[in-house]
């Protein structure tokens, strides 16, 4: 599986794609960072955004993207920034038909380093050692989105179950609903019995 990981940003969106499965030593593909300008408009940012992530997908085709859940309690202005290269990145993945999974950040930190509260110093010693790079990736962003892929490469077979649990339960119910609902019209010649008698 090759996995596109991103952690999304306006200033700097960390992009990262490793391939690999669960179980089995995984080998980083690229790495890098899309930029954009913090003078310039917040539209022509998101278009920038969006051009940097379609080169990404261009060149390396990857076949799931992971991006990190975004959510804060403090500097919102910051979060909306964040949400906003979230869903170009979403949206550049589905455009293409690709399936998009959304980790948080305490899920990404629990896969890479085994502790949901590490440090950045930590989850970029972990990629290195994972990966096994010569130094760890800079900037941060660039780190956190190859731990973002190497996440959902661990996790994926096990959300793939869940998914599939999901689907076989609801076909199991589908049956009911429909058997209810055949019943439904039964109380209708009650009804006008009832309406009948009374006039």
């Amino acid at each position: 599986m090759r996995v596109l990981g991103v952690d999304p940003g306006l200033t700097r969106c960390g992009v990262g794609v490793v391939e690999g499965t669960a179980g089995r030593p995984l080998r980083m593909v690229a790495v890098g960072v899309v930029r954009t300008d913090p003078g310039s408009d917040i539209a022509e940012r998101l278009v920038g955004v969006e051009r940097g992530l379609e080169q990404w997908l261009e060149e390396y085709r990857p076949e799931a993207v992971a991006v990190e859940r975004v959510f804060s309690q403090h500097n919102v202005s910051t979060v909306m920034g964040t949400a906003q290269a979230s869903a170009v990145a979403m949206l550049c993945a589905g455009r293409r038909g690709l399936p998009v999974a959304l980790h948080t950040p305490s899920e990404v930190k629990a896969a890479v380093t085994g502790s949901g509260r590490a440090d950045k110093a930590q989850i970029g010693a972990m990629v290195t050692r994972l990966l096994r790079l010569d130094a760890p990736p800079k900037p941060a962003d660039a780190a956190d989105a190859l731990a973002l892929a190497i996440c959902h490469i661990w996790r994926a077979p096990a959300l793939n179950r869940l998914q599939q649990a999901h689907e076989i339960a609801r076909r199991a119910a589908a049956p009911n609903s429909r058997g209810s609902g055949a019943g439904s019209p039964s109380r209708s010649p009650r009804a006008r019995t009832r309406k009948g008698t009374t006039t």
